[in-house]
This record gives C-alpha cells, structure tokens and sequence, in this order.
C-alpha cells in the first residue's frame, strides 16, 4: 500500500513539472526580426516557425519595411516594450543596433544574431554563414572560371551590411592571389532587385569588356539573369561568369539557362531553426553559455542543380 502511494505520489510530481514545463514555453515570446521581406528570409521563418511550434512557444515575426538601421532600432524598442523573452536579429547596419541590443539584454532579454552579426553589440551568439570564408569560397571559384585574368564587378546589397562585407572580403582575399583580376567597381543595391537590374545594366554599358560579376546578396543572381535575358545584352550570355548567393528560384533559373556559373547556398531553414531552439534554451537557462554556429554554404552550379542537399 506504502509502495502504491508513492508511485501515486510520484506520478503526480512528474505530471506536476510537466505542466510547470508546459506553462513556462507558453509564457515564452520568441521574436525573429530578418533584414527586410525578401524571399531567402522566408525560408528563415518557416525554420523559426517549425521550432517554436515544436517547443510550444509563442513565435513572432517582425519584418522591417526597410534596410535602415534605425528601423530595426524602433523594432528592437518595440519588442522591449513588449516584454518578449527573445529576440533574433539579421543585422542591417551593426553599428546602429549595438545600444538597443545592450538595453534589451539589460531588460532580460535573450539577444542572437542570425545571417549577418553585429558582433559588438553583446548579443549572446551569431548563427549563420561565415561569411568571410563563403567570399573566400566564392573567389576562387570565379577565378578558375576566368582562368586567372578577367575585369569583374562586385553588386552588393546594402552597403553597410556586415554579413555581405565579410564576403567582400573574402573575395578579395581569393583574388590577391590573381593579380590579372581586377575589381573595377563595386556597387549597392538596397536589396531591391529593380535597382539591382539598374545597376547591372549601367556596369555593363560602362565595361563592355567586363568578364565577371559577383552578387554578393540575393538579388545579385536575379538581377545579372533578368539583365542577359535582354536583346541588348545577350552577347554577354554564356561568356559573363556570374557568381551568385542564395538558391532562389530565379537564381536557380539562371543557372539552369546558362546565365549563372554558380550559386553559394546557404541554409536559411537550418539559421532560423537553430535561432528559436538556442533562444528558447537561454530562455530556460538550460544555456548558459554560447559559441557561434557556422550553418554551412554549398557551391551549386548545373552539374549538382538536382541533388545538393539545403
């Protein structure tokens, strides 16, 4: 009888902390804010959604209008104000987030970055791309394709962006070592794809004997595939080497049609799963201390289209 009434008793500590465990996830507010509403950001919320609804979090998603700092600093404020429990962030302008974030943190708040970091800013851990060895990646790859010598030009996405400076960099470190390359231009774009076809357009007018282009954010890709696709521009077709991010279907398009070499595939789905588990275990306190996480990038071009894996 003894025997029974403990396990009894036991049974009821255990459905106890369970429902303990179950009330704490649903007092928790996961927040993900991306850069601005572009497609490569949507796969980071399906990845985000998945999780929450996995944990039993509450899951927001909070999308600037647009590519200025302040911006995301009235969101952040915002969120504050709201009291959510996390926040996950892909910084614009890192510089400008760095006070808010210290401040959300100083409320209790669980700060990551995910996609592009702002790494002085205290936040607890960056997941995503390093983004430095991906322009690396992305370097050496248009040089083979150049065999060494060639003009390119680099069209960027917002200027100030640290996630896409470090692949910048990255190339431009591949490319000291071929000093035949020379990098005549390099342009922003806001990650507008209008303006990115604008800004493709003129390059290609201004060096007629250019030999490649970079894009280093996800309109890049797009953007060069739209311009080729043009009467006035189809001798380019096949001989321009184009180095692109993100396998968007448009990119993918490009590839397929001849007009992109190669795409630097990150994984968005894995950057925002990853984000929502990580905030939700600060959260807890099941983490208290964090390293970054690097998700990975894969070069795909025609001969691996059908079976890289995401």
């Amino acid at each position: 009888m003894r025997n029974i009434f403990k396990s009894a008793s036991a049974a009821i500590v255990t459905m106890a902390l369970f429902a303990g465990s179950t009330a704490m996830a649903q007092d928790i507010t996961i927040a993900v804010v991306p850069k601005v509403a572009v497609p490569f950001f949507d796969d980071v919320n399906t990845g985000a959604q998945e999780a929450a609804t996995e944990l039993g979090v509450n899951y927001q998603w909070v999308v600037p209008q647009n590519t200025q700092g302040a911006t995301q600093v009235k969101i952040i404020e915002d969120l504050i104000a709201r009291q959510v429990s996390g926040i996950a962030i892909s910084v614009n302008e890192p510089k400008s987030v760095e006070g808010v974030i210290k401040q959300a943190m100083d409320a209790g708040i669980k700060v990551l970055t995910f996609d592009s970091d702002s790494a002085d800013s205290g936040r607890s851990m960056y997941i995503g791309t390093i983004n430095k060895q991906a322009g690396v990646t992305m370097g050496n790859s248009m040089a083979e394709a150049l065999g060494g010598t060639g003009k390119v030009a680099i069209v960027t996405g917002q200027l100030g962006a640290s996630n896409l400076n470090e692949r910048i960099d990255g190339v431009k470190e591949a490319l000291a070592a071929y000093p035949d390359i020379e990098v005549v231009a390099t342009e922003g774009t806001e990650d507008d794809l209008a303006k990115a076809v604008s800004v493709t357009e003129a390059l290609l007018r201004a060096n007629p004997d250019l030999a490649g282009i970079f894009g280093i954010s996800q309109v890049g890709g797009p953007a060069v595939s739209k311009v080729l696709a043009q009467q006035e521009f189809a001798d380019y077709a096949g001989k321009l080497k184009v180095f692109a991010f993100d396998d968007l279907p448009d990119t993918i398009k490009g590839v397929q049609d001849g007009f992109i070499n190669g795409i630097m595939v990150q994984r968005p789905i894995t950057m925002g799963r990853l984000a929502v588990e990580h905030l939700v275990a600060q959260v807890k306190g099941e983490e208290t201390t964090s390293e970054d996480v690097d998700t990975g990038v894969t070069v795909v071009n025609a001969e691996n289209l059908e079976n890289y894996t995401k």
